[in-house]
């Protein structure tokens, strides 16, 4: 019975001491008997203890750092280039005052410039190439240019020929493509932009001849110079206008037919007699 009793208070974690010299027993000693669970080596928490929270399982890949670079912006034009829509970045460079030649239709010096002091006012990089971020900004700044935006000093096609301009030696003027044909027998042997009259003074249509030509004219009208005057059908006369040269679209005669290009209309003035069919038409 007095091992069934050590071993049951053994088991309820006390362990008997051997008698002393005196033949007593000594006290029982407390001793800690190991948890049962393994896993728990603190023992059972108890209700005053909060359990950890359990551990995160770790995603499978880690997410991709981002770059420290940014992807470039894609670039659209660039030097070199030509066609519509070169003539659509100068005509909306022209609206914010960046660029006061053309449009050309061609990406020279001048429009890499212009470029590049519109990226550097915007603190973008001075590239001097438009791409799509500088193309963004400048669309948010204009409008949508009209076709003599587009043409504003010149560059235009020509209309095809009125029916009335095939035979003979004719000047065969559209209002519509706003250009001068010089035709000899159905052949078109040279084109130039022509400029008209405004509202107020509009230049005439129809059939006419040639019937003065005056190389150093000046109006007495207007008092302006009309140098290669070729005149048709009363004060309205083709002839070289610097006024139109400058300007463009953006300003109108008095009625005559203006030519911007002056090498080209002092060829022209050389070769066109008195008597030589004028046609104006749409």
């Amino acid at each position: 019975m007095a091992v069934l009793g050590a071993v049951a208070v053994g088991t309820a974690g006390c362990t008997v001491q051997p008698a002393g010299a005196d033949g007593k027993g000594a006290p029982p000693v407390r001793v800690e008997v190991p948890s049962r669970t393994p896993d728990a080596p603190d023992g059972p928490a108890s209700p005053s203890r909060t359990p950890e929270a359990p551990a995160k399982p770790s995603p499978s890949a880690p997410p991709a750092k981002p770059s420290s670079s940014p992807t470039p912006a894609r670039v659209l034009w660039s030097p070199g280039d030509k066609g519509r829509d070169i003539r659509e970045l100068q005509a909306r460079l022209r609206q914010v005052a960046w660029i006061f030649h053309g449009p050309t239709g061609t990406y020279d010096d001048l429009t890499a410039e212009a470029v590049r002091g519109f990226q550097g006012k915007r603190g973008l990089p001075q590239t001097g190439v438009t791409d799509t971020v500088t193309w963004q900004r400048l669309l948010a700044m204009t409008r949508e240019p009209g076709r003599w935006d587009l043409y504003l000093m010149g560059g235009q096609p020509a209309d095809p020929p009125d029916p009335r301009c095939m035979t003979g030696r004719v000047m065969c003027i559209s209002k519509s493509s706003r250009t001068l044909r010089w035709m000899v027998d159905g052949r078109t042997v040279s084109t130039m932009p022509v400029r008209f009259g405004s509202e107020y003074t509009p230049t005439r249509e129809g059939v006419f001849r040639v019937y003065w030509k005056s190389r150093h004219h000046v109006s007495t009208l207007y008092d302006s110079p009309m140098p290669y005057a070729m005149f048709f059908s009363g004060g309205q006369a083709v002839h070289f206008s610097s006024d139109f040269a400058a300007r463009g679209y953006a300003g109108a005669s008095h009625g005559c037919v203006n030519v911007r290009d002056e090498d080209a209309i002092a060829r022209l003035y050389e070769q066109v007699r008195d008597g030589d069919k004028v046609v104006v038409h749409w």
